[in-house]
This record gives structure tokens, sequence and C-alpha cells, in this order.
């Protein structure tokens, strides 16, 4: 007999992590639905937390060149304080989801807060770069815990019809925290007395008041129920994730990109994918239901959310490196030069959102965005270190329309699909998967820009200016002549990696197009029929 319960501590929650457990969840099927300023109290906790992680992680975008030149660190590891943050995210979003359908999620936003909380401050204190990567890998576990349970209370409490207007504000709340990082995190960098460590210490005010309103305004009915926890699903899909993308960071310099090094990760991820699919086959709980994963409309969501991540993450996380490196910007600058890339993708998720709720047609917007997203790309690759800011921020304009109608509306077309009892589980696939092409994309992206402007600068200024060290990224203490090419070295490669990214965002494209395209339900729960 299931039993109704109210909001209970986090020791009662998460006790036992393993084996079976009696645990609490939402519920919100089980009474009336809500009315919209009832949804907007809930949307103002999950949008003040959203807003705290996202604009502590862009902040960090600008002020990275700063960053890593003080810490003396090198263009690998300037991929790596990127690529921790996403991949800790990436594995930990389908347990976060799973975790939203079995426990309390109101525990789960406030505890992925407080962990976010932690890794900045220890962020700002980094003395190294190693210390600042592992920081950065504690802020993406948390960040995989808000996407993931903001995104299951969404599903659970709002009908599909309605959930494109709503989803609009989370995607708006993300593009004004994406747009005011960059150009925030420049003037912090800048400001005499305060300097890039302020860049994670601003959060915890912020932080602070989020916890505050989420204990004021979130509140869920919740039922008990008997689960058993996927322990084995998670640590297989962590190895799954992981050795690919530490394949892409040390090939080529600890070992060939053709070796049995090479062969022994790839045989490692290709066991490890098996293993995965064997326990969640088998798991009476599975992190990843395949019987979702399995269905045509998520395995194309799935498909088109990977090749955007690629493109996505891969391709705009080197935009502030571009404007301060090639450029000559300061960060400052090369905030208010990212703009437009931010004012599209607000764009794009807002009226997109409308329109779906208006009309209740998706898939359209879908392949509207996937187009724009190839030429914004297409684009993009045209630059180089001569190429003029306009050139540059009115592709960046295109690819973020393009961005702001796809980030959102994959997530809704799968929710659209599942019962309100596994959408949380449904909602972080389609985000882990999102989450694993930008990590593979800044990985793979990361490693074709350093190899590029090594060479460059090997066959212009000799082996010896091109080392492994934090020189390089350095580049107002550089001499003239050197600094001069290697401006020129980074701008130049920034335009291939664009090619790379638009030539997958094709993937996209093509997934949009052969996704079937099914009415919105105007219920929050499947009706028997549709089951």
């Amino acid at each position: 007999m299931q039993q109704k319960t109210s909001d209970s501590p986090v020791g009662d929650e998460l006790a036992s992590l393993a084996g079976t457990v009696d645990t609490v969840v939402d519920a919100p099927a089980a009474s009336a639905e809500l009315t919209h300023r009832q949804i907007l109290e809930v949307l103002i906790g999950l949008l003040a937390g959203m807003f705290t992680a996202l604009i502590s992680s862009t902040i960090v975008s600008n002020a990275l060149p700063t960053i890593i030149a003080d810490l003396d660190g090198s263009q690998t590891q300037y991929t790596w304080v990127v690529t921790a943050s996403l991949l800790t995210m990436t594995v930990s979003t389908p347990i976060w989801g799973k975790l939203s359908d079995l426990f309390n999620k109101k525990v789960l936003v406030q505890t992925a807060l407080v962990i976010f909380v932690v890794g900045s401050v220890l962020a700002g204190a980094a003395q190294n770069v190693p210390w600042l990567i592992a920081c950065r890998a504690v802020q993406g576990l948390a960040m995989g815990g808000l996407v993931a349970t903001a995104q299951a209370i969404i599903g659970s409490i709002i009908p599909p019809r309605q959930r494109g207007r709503y989803s609009g504000y989370m995607g708006a709340t993300m593009a004004v925290a994406t747009v005011s990082g960059p150009l925030l995190g420049g003037v912090i960098v800048d400001t005499p007395g305060l300097g890039w460590r302020w860049c994670f210490y601003v959060c915890v005010p912020l932080a602070v008041m989020s916890l505050v309103v989420l204990q004021r305004y979130l509140h869920l009915e919740t039922v008990r129920r008997h689960v058993q926890l996927d322990v084995w699903g998670a640590v297989w899909i962590s190895v799954a994730a992981s050795l690919p993308l530490l394949w892409v960071t040390f090939a080529g310099d600890s070992f060939d990109w053709i070796s049995w090094t090479t062969a022994a990760y790839w045989a490692g991820t290709l066991v490890a994918v098996a293993l995965v699919i064997w326990v969640e086959s088998h798991h009476p709980e599975p992190l990843v239901p395949l019987h979702v994963v399995r269905e045509r409309t998520t395995s194309l969501a799935i498909i088109g959310s990977i090749a955007v991540g690629i493109s996505m993450f891969g391709g705009s996380v080197f935009l502030g490196q571009y404007f301060q490196v090639a450029g000559g910007h300061s960060p400052t600058v090369a905030g208010l030069l990212s703009i437009p890339l931010m004012t599209g993708s607000l764009v794009g998720t807002l009226v997109s959102g409308q329109l779906i709720t208006r009309f209740g047609r998706w898939k359209r917007f879908l392949v509207l965005g996937s187009a724009l997203l190839v030429v914004g790309l297409s684009l993009l690759s045209t630059v180089d270190h001569t190429t003029p800011e306009w050139h540059a921020m009115a592709s960046m304009g295109v690819m973020g329309i393009g961005m702001g109608m796809l980030l959102q509306n994959y997530v809704l077309a799968v929710q659209n699909t599942v019962s309100v009892q596994t959408v949380g589980a449904a909602s972080a696939t389609v985000s882990f998967f999102r989450s694993l092409g930008g990590t593979v994309g800044v990985s793979v992206l990361g490693a074709i820009l350093a190899s590029d402007v090594k060479r460059t600068v090997s066959d212009q200024l000799g082996s010896s200016s091109s080392g492994g060290g934090g020189s390089l990224l350095d580049v107002k203490n550089l001499p003239p002549a050197a600094a001069e090419v290697v401006r020129g070295a980074y701008g130049d490669a920034t335009g291939n990696i664009f090619l790379v990214a638009a030539i997958v965002s094709v993937v996209s494209l093509v997934a949009a197009l052969a996704i079937k395209e099914i009415p919105l339900r105007t219920t929050v729960d499947r009706g028997p029929s549709e089951d």
C-alpha cells in the first residue's frame, strides 16, 4: 500500500544507496493539476537554482585565457577545464534523472545546489590547473543534478501541450545567464581588486538566495514505494562515457593515435557499453530504460542531441578564446562580442516555445533549428585572424537561434511519448547524450585546435616555441613577432574546428527530418489508450 508523506530529510531520502530501499517519490498526478500561478511559484525556485549554476559556469568562459595564463597552463589543460565539468555532468545526468523518479525532487535539487557552491568556492581557491580541473568536475556533478531534476519536475507537473510555454521560460533563463555570464566574467577579470577568482565566488550569495526560494515555493506531494537502485548501471555508464574522452586527451602525446594503447581504450569502451546494455536490460529500475531508448522518437532525438551537443558545446566554447587570443581583445570586450550567440538562443527558445504551445506542432522547429545551426557553423568556419568582428557576430546570431530551437524541444518530443513515472529518466537520457556529445566535441575539437596551433607555431617559430607550457596562451607577455604568429595560428585554427562542427550538425538535420511528429497531449500523464 502506498503511503503519502511530506518532504523528508536527506538522510531518509538517500539511505542505503545499494540494494532495495523504501523511498518517497513525487506524484503530482495524484492530485489536481497545478494552476498557472502555482506552476510559476515552482519555476521561481527551479529557475533561481538554474540561473545560479549557469551564470557561475558561463562567467568562467571569458576568464579562462587569463586563468590558464595565470596558472601557467597549456592548451590541453584549457580544454580539460571545460571537459571536466562536461564529463561529470554527462555521467551524472542519467543518475540524477533516475533518482528524481525514485526520490524527492526538492531534496535532490537543493543537494545539487549545495554541491555546486562547494565546488565553486574550492575552484576560486585553486593554486594550480589540476586543482581547478578537479573542482570543475565537482561543479559538473552538481550541474547534472540541476538540469535533470529541473526537467523532471517540469515534466511531472505540466502537460506537454503547455510545456513549450514553460520550457521557454527555462530557455530564457538559460539564455540570460549565458548572455550575462561572459560579460560579467570579463568585467570581474578586468576590475582591479577582484580578478578571476571572484568569477567562482560570485555564485555563493546567489546560491543562498536560490535555496531560500526553493524552500519557500517548491512543494511536491509524494508517495512511498519500494524501489531498487541501479548501482552497477551507474558504474558502467560512467566507464563507457569516460574512456573515449581520456583517449582523445592523451592520444597523440602520450601514445600514437594508432597503437595498442588506443586499441585497449576502445576495447574497454566496447566492453563497458556491452555491460551497460546487459545491466540495464535486466535491472527492474534501470537508469536508462532501454524500452524508452528503442522508441523511434527517443532514438532519433538522442542522435540529434549528440550532434547538437558536439556542435553547440564544441563550437561555442572556443569563441571567447578566439576573440581574446586571435583578436587581442580584453575579457570584457570578448563578452560583448559573444552577445549575439546568446541573444539568438534567447529568441529561438522563446519564440519556438510560444508557437509550440499555441499550435501544438514541434517538428518544424527541430528542422528549422537544425538548418540554422548548420548555416551558422558553416559561416563561422570561414573566420580567421583577419575576419572582421561583425562577420563573426552575425554568424553567431544565426547559430544561436538554431541552438535555442533545439535545446529544449528534443527533450519535449521525448517527454510527450513517456508516462509521468519515467519522465525523469527519459528526459535525463536525452540530456545525457547531448552532454556526451558536448564533452566529445570539446575534447575532439580542442585536440584539433591544439594540434593546428602547435604545427603552425612550430613551422614559423621553431619547435622550441610550441612546448606544452602556458606561454602561448599568455600572448601579452610574448615578444611582438611571436605574439603575432600565435594570434594568427589561433585565429586560423578556429575556423577549422567550426568546419568540423558544421559537418557534424548535419546529422541533427537528418534526425529532425526523420522523426515522426506525435501531437502534444494536453494532460500531464498518458491515458490508458496511449500505453
